[in-house]
């Protein structure tokens, strides 16, 4: 599968919504366990281990930012993704802080899990400001979801791999089409 890398910190972002294989049904924040370490080998975390809560926050933050990356792709999304990004914002305090040299960006006043979701949240926020938050995509197909970053220089790709997700989608439209 093409996994196309994202610029900078936005890549975080890419492989946490990719901790989900939809299509082979692998989540790798299978429990509390599980979604510490993935965080603390990212640096995101220290202190403090999650708990069922935390995951439970982590994985409706993951499929709230797939909604999100759906819709970078045109696929029309649910208004409750907005109401659980913002649930998250508000857990991990996210606030502006200015440095003295005259920039601001945003980040978490939270600890633990929460902090570090946030962390992610702050990541989203700054790619959207810079603009390369549009080309963080979701694969169209149903049976996949995995999150791309669309190198294509009129960002027109759909699927993560046009040679698998890309071809079933057209193989199913053919046979539909020939079918009737």
């Amino acid at each position: 599968m093409d996994t196309s890398r994202a610029p900078g910190e936005l890549e975080l972002v890419r492989v946490f919504v990719n901790t989900l294989e939809i299509d082979e049904g692998v989540d790798e924040l299978s429990s509390p366990a599980a979604l510490t370490e993935w965080l603390r080998a990212r640096g995101l975390l220290r202190g403090k281990a999650a708990t069922r809560a935390d995951l439970a926050n982590a994985r409706r933050l993951r499929e709230a930012l797939r909604v999100l990356l759906l819709a970078n792709n045109g696929v029309s999304v649910r208004k409750e993704a907005a109401v659980t990004l913002n649930h998250a914002a508000r857990r991990a305090g996210l606030g502006v802080r200015f440095e003295p040299g005259g920039t601001a960006r945003v980040e978490p006043d939270a600890r633990g899990v929460d902090g570090a979701l946030g962390r992610l949240l702050a990541i989203v926020s700054a790619a959207m400001a810079d603009g390369s938050w549009e080309r963080l995509k979701a694969c169209r197909a149903d049976d996949c979801r995995w999150a791309f970053y669309d190198r294509a220089r009129n960002r027109s790709r759909h699927w993560c791999s046009m040679a698998v997700c890309g071809n079933r989608t057209k193989a199913r439209t053919f046979r539909r089409r020939h079918a009737a």
